[in-house]
């Protein structure tokens, strides 16, 4: 069999665009907090693009996006969200639940674009190629879109947040989407309203990010 080949010239990024390309990293924010305006379809489009660009195992390819438009679905999601939330701060107590209670978790009821992102367990693509003793390699190949997706956001001046404090069975049922398929993110996007490039849960006194070299070990 002959398998052909696409030869094209590799581009060479000189030191500038890596140190740009570093500093998007820097800023890649959880955003949680939006303007109103709305982000151009086309726009949107371009960020789901560049986010299928990325690597999938055996070229599964499995996420599936939705944007979710409709008004009465995009108010049950907040109303499960904000459920969640209460339970979630069950989980606390004292001084940690007062900090709780005050943090800002989702963007649901200010981002002009919601997107959810899903894995489809049943797809054919990549024939199972790499599945067979890391299944969960599919989910991870969705959250390598969805970083793509957020990275390709913040070059664009675009605010990413993904919201996890949901229950993803009630979102797959509230969105109607094929019973293979799960929820790996629920993303709010939009124009933020400020920008940091530390953490928002650093600044409001959540949690530290620890330095990197703490989480390396060797053997």
């Amino acid at each position: 069999m002959t398998v052909r080949q696409s030869v094209s010239p590799a581009p060479r990024f000189d030191e500038a665009f890596r140190a740009r390309l570093e500093q998007l990293f820097h800023w890649r924010r959880d955003v949680r907090r939006f303007r109103s305006d709305p982000v151009p379809a086309e726009l949107v489009d371009k960020l789901i693009f560049l986010a299928s660009l990325a690597p999938s195992v055996g070229n599964s390819q499995p996420w599936r996006f939705v944007k979710v438009k409709d008004p009465t679905r995009r108010r049950q999601i907040w109303q499960k969200f904000r459920d969640c939330n209460a339970e979630a701060l069950g989980d606390y107590a004292g001084a940690r639940a007062k900090l709780y209670a005050t943090l800002k978790l989702a963007g649901l009821e200010e981002a002009p674009v919601h997107m959810a992102v899903f894995v489809d367990h049943g797809t054919k693509l990549g024939k199972g190629l790499g599945r067979r003793t890391m299944p969960e390699m599919l989910p991870y190949s969705v959250v390598a879109a969805i970083n793509s997706l957020w990275l390709a956001a913040r070059a664009e001046g675009i605010g990413v947040g993904w919201v996890s404090i949901l229950e993803p069975q009630e979102i797959a049922g509230i969105l109607e989407v094929p019973s293979d398929w799960s929820l790996i993110g629920y993303l709010c996007i939009g124009y933020p309203q400020e920008e940091h490039e530390d953490p928002e849960l650093e600044r409001h006194g959540w949690q530290k990010r620890v330095n990197y070299k703490e989480l390396v070990i060797e053997r």
